[in-house]
């Protein structure tokens, strides 16, 4: 991002998203690809830095003294080491001495032998989505649009990511200890599409209700139930009196589909209850699930039939399970 032409509108943004309680990133590009400079020193193989000492470098401490971002995302590495774009030195500068050293959060991409290795956290590739747990605190970067992180104008219904994807998106990604990032592109003059728009504002419905089961979360024990690979978990400290003096754990089984044969129980053989654990669905107001021990540890639940008028969102329904053992 060159912010020298755009100050005010850069600043305006960020001003008005911090009024709104949100935090403030900035995606910014180490190269661009037709920048003379650049190009002399890719032809020059790396062994001169014109550019990154003239534009990358400058851009960089400009964007973090004036703007003051909680997060950079880093991009436009893969050309060359990070000794090239002398990141080291600007990292070293943001982490001990910057305005933002206590709180900024930076991305693995400063140099094509730091990907997936160094950072914050780790991006890997764009549409990164292991489905295992990982080490290391991840991000999967992936678009709305199938085919492309711009906005095109020969779009087609069928290129976007249905709801049902987005939150089976979200519930492998947070299960297992990542961050989704889910790019739309805008058109030329700024405009988000209404195909875009109606997917935004149905995840902000969809958290709404299950943010719970989403916000401030960590993997569990397990992330897949053994027995259904349409369940996803995460979890928080069990909040209960009791839970609390047992070190238990509140889990959130996030069922990426209803059962459709609501005269069996739902089996959930991962989950070990205790005596207090009690089943409920995020954003239902009916009471809580009645439900026995299955055979060996897990759970038997009663999934009552909930007319469609009552049931508290369209996709990806969100059961909470109080007091579990981790």
């Amino acid at each position: 991002m060159d912010v020298g032409p755009h100050r005010d509108l850069v600043g305006d943004l960020a001003t008005a998203l911090r009024k709104q309680g949100l935090k403030f990133g900035a995606y910014h590009s180490l190269f661009e690809f037709f920048n003379p400079l650049f190009l002399q020193d890719k032809s020059n193989n790396f062994t001169t830095q014109d550019f990154v000492r003239t534009k990358t470098l400058p851009e960089l401490y400009e964007l973090v003294n004036l703007y003051k971002p909680d997060l950079i995302w880093s991009d436009g590495d893969w050309m060359a080491e990070d000794t090239y774009w002398n990141s080291t030195n600007f990292l070293a500068w943001l982490y001990n001495d910057s305005p933002v050293k206590d709180v900024v959060v930076t991305n693995d991409r400063w140099g094509s032998n730091t990907m997936c290795k160094h950072g914050g956290y780790l991006t890997c590739k764009d549409q990164y989505n292991p489905k295992v747990k990982q080490a290391r605190y991840f991000e999967d970067s992936t678009t709305l649009d199938r085919y492309g992180w711009e906005f095109r104008r020969n779009i087609q219904l069928s290129d976007i990511h249905t709801m049902e994807e987005v939150t089976a998106l979200i519930a492998e990604v947070v299960s297992c200890g990542g961050n989704l990032l889910l790019n739309v592109g805008p058109t030329k003059d700024g405009i988000i599409i209404p195909i875009f728009e109606e997917r935004l504002r149905q995840m902000g419905q969809w958290l709404a209700v299950n943010g719970e089961g989403i916000y401030g979360t960590k993997p569990w024990t397990f992330q897949n139930e053994t027995l259904n690979g349409n369940i996803w978990y995460t979890s928080k400290p069990a909040a209960s009196t009791e839970g609390v003096a047992s070190g238990l754990t509140d889990v959130f089984a996030i069922l990426l589909k209803w059962p459709e044969d609501l005269s069996q129980p739902l089996i959930l053989a991962d989950p070990v209850p205790t005596d207090s654990t009690q089943v409920s669905l995020l954003g239902y107001e009916g009471p809580a699930f009645p439900w026995i021990h299955h055979v060996g540890s897990g759970l038997e639940i009663s999934l009552p039939m909930i007319p469609a008028t009552s049931m508290p969102c369209e996709w990806a329904w969100v059961l909470k399970l109080t007091d579990i053992y981790n």
